[in-house]
């Protein structure tokens, strides 16, 4: 019966101590759900800060750049919250359908990382990430002939790429580093 009483004590020194620190390792940030507040305007970095167990929550993001790569084989529907997409299949000026892969760079920006967490939650990769990804990438390869997109402008794909998706996802708190094509072929 001792061995049970001390299990039960260590527990709850474990959760009580523990829940009055959060502990934010490098590259992440946390914000803070506060049960009479609501979230936070404070965002913490990295380091080991003191809040209210149980009236207060963490919840770590991962500032660090991410990779959402677009490629053969993903499976969306088994885990719709991966970073990661199938290939896009897309529509050229003169009429041909490509078939897209690549690499979109992104992270969270710092400044909104409570208005993301508030606003759209932790899901924001199947909420923004993934169906904008696929709308900029369609519009903008439409605006170039299957030739230019393979070839000859393929550079210039990929910078109006990051050029659109930057003006949408930057009001939604997420920065985008890049966009690269790895594989762009007729479908």
């Amino acid at each position: 019966m001792a061995e049970i009483d001390r299990l039960i004590v260590g527990f709850m020194v474990d959760e009580v101590v523990g829940g009055f620190f959060i502990s934010v390792p490098p590259g992440h940030v946390a914000c803070v759900y506060d049960r009479g507040y609501g979230v936070l305007k404070k965002i913490w970095g990295p380091g080991l800060h003191l809040k209210i167990p149980f009236w207060q929550v963490a919840k770590l993001f991962n500032a660090q750049t991410l990779e959402y790569g677009i490629r053969k084989g993903f499976n969306v529907r088994a885990e719709p919250e991966a970073l990661g997409d199938e290939p896009i299949t897309a529509a050229t000026k003169d009429g041909k359908q490509l078939l897209v892969e690549g690499a979109l760079l992104f992270r969270i920006d710092k400044d909104q990382v409570t208005e993301l967490w508030e606003n759209i939650g932790e899901s924001f990769v199947s909420k923004i990430v993934r169906p904008v990804s696929r709308s900029r990438v369609r519009s903008v390869i439409a605006e170039f002939s299957a030739d230019e997109v393979v070839t000859t402008r393929r550079s210039l794909v990929e910078s109006r790429i990051k050029e659109e998706l930057t003006k949408v996802m930057a009001e939604k708190g997420l920065i985008v580093e890049g966009m690269l094509l790895s594989d762009v072929r007729l479908a």
